[in-house]
């Protein structure tokens, strides 16, 4: 699966979503033109996770779009998702390729330029890099790793030759920065699954991010 070209990146929680469901959500947003969604959900047990997850891969497998589970390795395959979004404290990312095989998208959260060369050469198939502009999703983030800005996705993209993803407070307005600054694509929770009409936020983002891959400025 080809990774650069995932340019609009949903990642779902329920606890954001202002009363919606995240099933409703990602439907929204595969209308909105969406790349790939994440089903990250924190703070919910792991039946909980897998039984919204085959909801999420019956409609994502249907619209073509790539479905990642958030650390469970075990969910990603028990739902059949693409693959997996790793952390710091997950398990490595070589690890995950020998449980889901060479066919599966390992992606793996960075904010700094070492552990993006570490999970390059591990076999992450692209790197997550943020919080970008700073986030509230995240609890218990180091003041240091919380903002980590767009010089750090620059320095990132310039010494991995994997595709980057910008996270952390990413909306349509500042997403096109985000891409200039060497990024691939951008993640958002808030942007999308806050929004009082899902398929219209991350139209506006795709339309944006596009726009910038497109541009010959």
């Amino acid at each position: 699966m080809n990774t650069s070209n995932w340019q609009t990146y949903l990642v779902t929680q329920e606890s954001l979503s202002n009363g919606k469901r995240t099933v409703e959500v990602v439907e929204a947003a595969i209308d909105g033109g969406v790349d790939v969604v994440q089903l990250r959900e924190k703070d919910t047990d792991a039946r909980w996770r897998y039984e919204l997850g085959r909801k999420l891969r019956e409609r994502t497998a249907e619209a073509g779009v790539a479905l990642l589970v958030n650390d469970r390795v075990d969910i990603a395959q028990a739902i059949d998702a693409d693959g997996v979004h790793l952390g710091q404290s997950d398990l490595p990312v070589a690890v995950a390729r020998d449980l889901l095989g060479p066919e599966a998208v390992i992606g793996c959260s960075t904010a700094t330029v070492e552990e993006a060369i570490e999970a390059e050469a591990a076999g992450a198939d692209y790197l997550g890099v943020g919080a970008i502009y700073g986030t509230d999703s995240k609890k218990n983030v180091p003041e240091e790793k919380n903002g980590t800005g767009l010089e750090l996705v620059s320095e990132i993209a310039a010494t991995v030759s994997i595709p980057v993803i910008g996270i952390g407070g990413v909306t349509a307005s500042n997403a096109p920065s985000v891409l200039e600054a060497g990024a691939t694509g951008v993640a958002m929770i808030s942007e999308i699954t806050a929004a009082d009409d899902p398929a219209t936020s991350t139209r506006e983002v795709a339309a944006d991010v596009s726009g910038e891959v497109g541009s010959d400025d």
